[in-house]
């Protein structure tokens, strides 16, 4: 057989434990022939790299090991030259010759890379270089802020932010009180209120808007839509959907549940005006 006739019977090998062969390709695996140990070998490989990725950190089976064992001493034997340190490098013969068949140095090459590979895979844990045995580092804690926290580092890290007071809108009975602080610069901010009653938020919302410099009151920004389910102070985030620059006002109103695109300003809870040359 030769060199080419050889690797054509590889391929057919591997495609028949892989895929499955059809009547022209299996014809053909048996006109050129194959030495049922390299089938074997090959199909030993491929089952241990298909078992590679399996996530497992359990002992192997003691009936694996002993299978693993037996298969091992049926291929090499149990004659003391076939020990691993005294086997010379193979010789790989393409042509014709004696000696070991070239599939058989092939096949149980890839097996031994196969079983180092899967077991690798299932006794070494997964994530790095950590070994088994040794203790997972505690990851830290993560910094959970309160809405007032938030507000406060956002102070603290926005200098060029305006701030505008809460005042009566043109809604009876509701006194809101609280202040806004605006940062053009992270187009973030917060709403801090109190007074504002609490809604049935399957009834209606309430909805922030912010007025620009130069735009009229009638198409301000939408600041994003919120509920009042507490009592006490309540603080929101602003959450502007498109980029506001310069706001001279903040304003609430009262609208359908989800908000709306354009307020009818029907019902306006309270209105924060910006004073003119914060620092």
């Amino acid at each position: 057989m030769t060199g080419e006739e050889k690797e054509k019977v590889l391929d057919l090998l591997y495609d028949k434990f892989v895929y499955g062969l059809n009547d022209e390709e299996a014809r053909e695996l048996d006109h050129l022939g194959y030495d049922q140990r390299d089938a074997e070998s090959i199909e030993k490989t491929i089952a241990a790299l298909g078992l590679v990725d399996l996530d497992s950190a359990t002992e192997m089976p003691a009936s694996l090991t002993s299978k693993l064992l037996r298969d091992a001493d049926d291929h090499f034997g149990a004659d003391p030259a076939n020990d691993v340190a005294a086997v010379p490098q193979p010789q790989i013969v393409l042509g014709g010759g004696r000696g070991r068949s070239w599939f058989d140095w092939m096949g149980w090459a890839v097996a031994a890379a196969a079983c180092v590979a899967l077991t690798v895979s299932l006794f070494i844990p997964r994530g790095g270089s950590q070994l088994a045995g040794q203790p997972t580092p505690t990851p830290s804690p993560e910094e959970r802020l309160t809405p007032a926290q938030e507000r406060q580092r956002f102070m603290e890290s926005s200098p060029q932010m305006v701030k505008a007071e809460w005042g009566p809108g043109k809604m009876e009975n509701v006194n809101v009180s609280g202040d806004v602080v605006w940062s053009d610069a992270k187009q973030a901010g917060y709403i801090r209120l109190r007074g504002l009653p609490k809604n049935d938020p399957d009834k209606q919302t309430y909805q922030l808007w912010i007025v620009e410099e130069g735009q009229g009151p009638k198409t301000p920004v939408d600041g994003g839509v919120f509920d009042i389910t507490t009592d006490g102070d309540v603080i929101i985030p602003i959450d502007a959907k498109i980029r506001a620059r310069n706001p001279q006002a903040f304003a609430i109103t009262v609208e359908k549940p989800g908000g709306v695109v354009i307020s009818k300003q029907e019902k306006v809870a309270a209105i924060a005006p910006v004073k003119l040359n914060q620092t």
